[in-house]
């Protein structure tokens, strides 16, 4: 982005260097020299220091270059290459000794070279570039920048005001953690979709054979049991359903340390990629998928399916931070009101607060289909003890978990650890029994 406010005079847009200040020093105590001392051979070798400042300043540029800073791909995922292109303008007819940038680089953004300036020819009249490569290393906002320009002008003579852009806002996508599920939904509840549904249908499930009746088809008749018992009968089907999946994270608190996509990940870190993970699986099989923060702010992503919905899922998950201690949601703002009453309910947990256990049986207790999914890292379980009661101290908490784990599975909220692919299985199989017992029974 070119210069705002560019100044056009020269007194302004440029401003005399060390270099310029010796050159003329140096002429003027020669020639003051040579004329109190009466030595014109002084005056012989202060002339080059005169002439070759005069000459220089005569080709002085009067304008400051311009600088436009631009991203190579407009959408990262965490890992991936970066390539940033900073095209420097020169709108004068002299060219320019040279132009050095600095940059600003964020800490999760990795360039090659960038605790050094980078500095390039610009001729006059012309754009020259300067390209930047390197590595996002971890999922966010990251603002690069920003970009300070200096052109050095006249030999060295004169140097330009700061020329400064903007940040560069890039955006790295977490990288989704693989993830698939075999199971069924509880209940699945739409119209249309790839889940087999209880209820009768059009759909590829077979169901039964039945008596023909007003508003079957044709092609459903099933012509040997017709032959059989003498009477048309028809294949029924099971319906094919959507279902409406909510993916709630708890930023309550963050656990860990992250190094980034090549290290170790925090508890932010698998929250983030596990829920997009489970939003990529659930959306490409052509299931609503909802995504639900819960911590001092409440954000809230509704029910939707798509192509454009996953962007909009990646987008919702780049701003998710945890919250302080005494972060908390007011009642009002956050509630089982908030999800939909057949909706599966993937609570991505560390089950480090009494309030997210709290949130989970509250949830239970309301009639959702809730799953909770610890995401403690197993490195934060084995962290070692320090101090005299460390270890005593690690072991209640370990302890106090585990009731807290206990309590939720006594309120029906089953738990399990993430672990990619598979790992959901069971659980999901346990929750559509249960949801067929509830209907069996109501």
């Amino acid at each position: 982005m070119a210069e705002r406010g560019a100044p056009r005079s020269h007194a302004r847009a440029f401003e005399p260097t060390r270099a310029l200040g010796r050159a003329v020093l140096v002429a003027g105590v020669l020639v003051f020299a040579a004329v109190l001392t009466g030595r014109f051979d002084l005056v012989v070798l202060a002339a080059p220091f005169a002439i070759g400042t005069a000459v220089s300043l005569v080709r002085r540029p009067q304008r400051v270059p311009t600088m436009e800073v631009t991203a190579a791909e407009p959408f990262l995922v965490e890992g991936n290459d970066l390539g940033v292109t900073i095209n420097l303008g020169n709108p004068n007819p002299s060219g320019f000794d040279l132009v050095v940038v600095r940059a600003v680089v964020p800490r999760w953004v990795r360039l090659v070279h960038s605790d050094r300036p980078y500095a390039v020819n610009v001729e006059g009249g012309t754009i020259a570039g300067v390209e930047l490569e390197g590595r996002v290393l971890r999922w966010g906002r990251h603002p690069l920048g920003p970009m300070t320009a200096h052109a050095v002008a006249a030999d060295g003579l004169l140097v330009s005001r700061a020329v400064t852009t903007p940040p560069l806002p890039l955006k790295a996508y977490p990288a989704t953690e693989h993830f698939d599920a075999a199971e069924v939904m509880p209940r699945a509840a739409g119209h249309v979709g790839g889940h087999r549904s209880r209820r009768t249908g059009e759909g590829g499930e077979l169901a039964g054979v039945r008596r023909f009746g007003p508003g079957d088809r044709l092609r459903r008749i099933d012509w040997r049991v017709s032959l059989r018992t003498r009477e048309i009968h028809v294949v029924s089907t099971l319906s094919d359903r959507d279902a409406e999946v909510v993916v709630l994270l708890d930023a309550l608190h963050e656990a860990g340390r992250s190094d980034g996509i090549d290290g170790k990940a925090s508890v932010l870190d698998i929250t983030v990629r596990a829920a997009a993970g489970i939003a990529e699986h659930y959306l490409h099989r052509g299931d609503r998928v909802a995504l639900l923060q819960y911590g001092g702010t409440v954000r809230h992503l509704r029910a939707a399916s798509g192509r454009r919905h996953y962007m909009t899922a990646l987008e919702f998950l780049l701003d998710v931070a945890a919250g302080g201690h005494d972060d908390e949601p007011p009642p009002s703002s956050f509630g089982p009101h908030m999800v939909q009453a057949n909706a599966l309910v993937m609570v991505l947990t560390p089950l480090l607060d009494v309030r997210s256990a709290a949130m989970l049986a509250n949830l239970a207790r309301a009639g959702r289909f809730v799953v909770a999914v610890d995401t403690l890292a197993d490195p934060v379980l084995r962290m070692r003890a320090t101090g005299k009661w460390g270890e005593v101290a690690q072991r209640m908490w370990r302890l106090e978990r585990e009731a807290i784990i206990g309590q939720l599975r006594e309120h029906g909220v089953p738990v399990v650890a993430w672990g990619g692919a598979g790992s959901l299985d069971e659980v999901l199989r346990g929750v559509a029994r249960v949801a067929i017992g509830r209907t069996v029974t109501t």
